[in-house]
């Protein structure tokens, strides 16, 4: 069997059968129908003249279809691309053009949007509209709001399945970055080295040692007939890198079911509902952001004498943001599960800390991915315990590069004694025992005084205080020291603190120069659906502070 997404994913459909593979609500698809109508769209896209490295716009909230217009794209061996759901005309324009796209699959929600671009979109020959209206596809009749386009399960029901082929484990697959450094970029990788990786990360979860592809589909039925099977709800959207990897892509190389939650935005209580109902094996987080919702959820459960059935979950798993050891300690006093904590960004991983209970690590160290090393500048191998700090290097699977950006891909993939490695930003040193302490990144510096301040580490130093919900930090211009450390601050339900004895408290933890000079107190701070912290509004917010005082 070649090495692909489809070509696996059919292999899997052929052995699970009625077994589900996605849920959303009452929406459930087994592995048959989960493959017979991404098959059915995967036709319409030939249909449309759509083939071999065709770009596949995906501007949608998590769902079913979601995935099948995934699945559909790698049937034909085209390239899916990951639109947010938040982008307005300009971002979303920006990003048909710049993919090249020639079809586009949205949701009714966002259709006003694509109707203003649909005219300036030229490339884009196929408008697929989800209909998820209060509504519903039935009783629009199947009909599309948006002149030109065609109703989404009008399209599933109009074609046969396309017929399955034989495809090409160099076939591209890329993910669009959120453009926190710039506008933004599709990383692109070799699907081959991704079915590989993934099925190298799942399997040893589960107890078992890394399948050779063919074997794949009888082990994964075998789980299921054992009632050992997968099932993964990603809580972030599948449009970022961790809801996609980690709760859907990943899983569905072991068979999974695939169980999404429905509202806009995070909702822990929905989360523990679906938890329960659906018997969840794993959940993918985005750190604290996802977590601390989590627990208040739990402790308002108990207040409220409510229960949530956890003893299904075997892993939590989190990547993007940082996960604080307290924070994993206060879970793991609820239930005896295994906590992932996968330091990555799109262009590579770079390690991992894993905590249970009585084996609770740091915050932001990681046992270094084999194929990881940290270099200075000017490309020196930062040693274990030197004290130096510089750039996270991530080796192996390296992307290919980013998708018509020749100089931005010869900046971050780069060749350092004949082996290639991906830089995706990140700061950090490499301490005696041979951990990985993540600093933040480069981009987000604070320069004060001459001395070099990351904001992830005073964050979580001010989050420690038992009475701060969440906390973003930035410098801000100063006369004296050229930028100076500020941050806004939300509290945890019901409590409060002066933001003065805030400061005095992150003095027991951070050198002097790293401590905030101003903390505002904010009802919310805002980040965005996948959890990553939002400095611009941070920024903005704290100008505006500034500005009245």
């Amino acid at each position: 069997m070649e090495l692909s997404f489809a070509t696996l994913w059919e292999s899997i459909s052929d052995q699970m059968g009625d077994h589900d593979a996605i849920v959303t609500g009452s929406n459930r698809r087994t592995w048959t129908e989960f493959e017979n109508r991404a098959a059915r769209l995967a036709q319409a896209f030939l249909a449309a003249g759509l083939g071999p490295g065709s770009k596949i716009g995906l501007y949608l909230l998590n769902g079913n279809e979601y995935l099948e217009s995934q699945f559909a794209g790698f049937k034909i061996r085209g390239v899916p691309i990951n639109i947010n759901y938040r982008y307005l005309d300009d971002e979303l324009l920006y990003l048909l053009e710049n993919s090249d796209a020639e079809a586009l699959v949205f949701h009714s929600s966002l259709a006003e949007r694509v109707d203003r671009v649909k005219e300036r979109a030229t490339r884009v020959r196929l408008w697929i509209e989800v209909d998820n209206s209060d509504a519903g596809a039935e009783a629009n009749h199947g009909s599309a709001s948006v002149p030109g386009a065609l109703a989404y399960e009008t399209v599933v029901a109009d074609h046969d399945p396309a017929p399955r082929i034989t495809r090409d484990p160099s076939d591209i697959y890329m993910l669009y970055t959120g453009g926190t450094t710039g506008m933004p970029k599709g990383v692109m990788y070799e699907m081959g080295g991704m079915v590989q990786g993934f099925i190298g990360l799942i399997y040893p979860l589960l107890g078992l040692g890394i399948p050779d592809i063919d074997d794949v589909a009888k082990i994964v039925a075998g789980l299921a007939d054992e009632d050992r099977g997968v099932v993964s709800i990603p809580t972030c959207p599948l449009m970022h890198g961790t809801g996609m990897w980690l709760g859907a892509m990943i899983p569905h190389c072991a068979g999974a079911r695939v169980a999404m939650l429905e509202a806009r935005s995070f909702d822990a209580v929905e989360l523990l509902e679906k938890i329960t109902a659906e018997r969840a094996t794993q959940i993918v987080i985005v750190g604290d952001a996802f977590a601390k919702p989590i627990l208040v959820a739990l402790e308002e459960s108990r207040d409220r004498h409510r229960s949530f059935d956890l003893s299904s979950v075997q892993f939590m798993i989190s990547s993007g943001v940082m996960w604080t050891s307290e924070v994993k300690q206060a879970l793991l006093e609820w239930h005896e599960f295994t906590l992932i904590d996968a330091m990555g960004s799109t262009e590579g991983s770079m390690g991992t800390q894993i905590t249970t209970r009585g084996n609770v690590g740091e915050t932001a160290k990681f046992t270094i991915g084999k194929n990881t090393k940290v270099f200075t500048e000017d490309g020196r191998e930062v040693k274990a315990g030197s004290g130096e700090t510089g750039m996270v290097a991530a080796g192996g699977d390296v992307p290919i590069g980013y998708y018509k950006d020749e100089a931005k891909s010869r900046a971050t993939f780069r060749e350092i004694d004949g082996v290639r490695y991906s830089f995706p930003g990140d700061w950090a040193r490499i301490d005696a025992d041979g951990t990985l302490t993540l600093l933040g990144r480069g981009s987000n510096c604070i320069n004060t005084a001459g001395e070099k301040v990351y904001p992830e580490e005073v964050e979580e130093a001010v989050k420690s205080h038992e009475h701060v919900f969440d906390c973003l930090v930035v410098g801000v211009e100063d006369e004296k020291f050229g930028q100076r450390v500020t941050g806004v601050v939300s509290l945890q339900p019901d409590r409060e603190v002066d933001p003065d004895a805030l400061r005095e408290f992150t003095k027991t933890k951070l050198a002097g120069y790293k401590v905030p000079k101003q903390l505002f107190i904010v009802d919310r701070v805002e980040r965005a659906p996948n959890g990553k912290a939002d400095y611009k509004w941070a920024r903005d917010t704290i100008e505006t502070l500034l500005a009245s005082s």
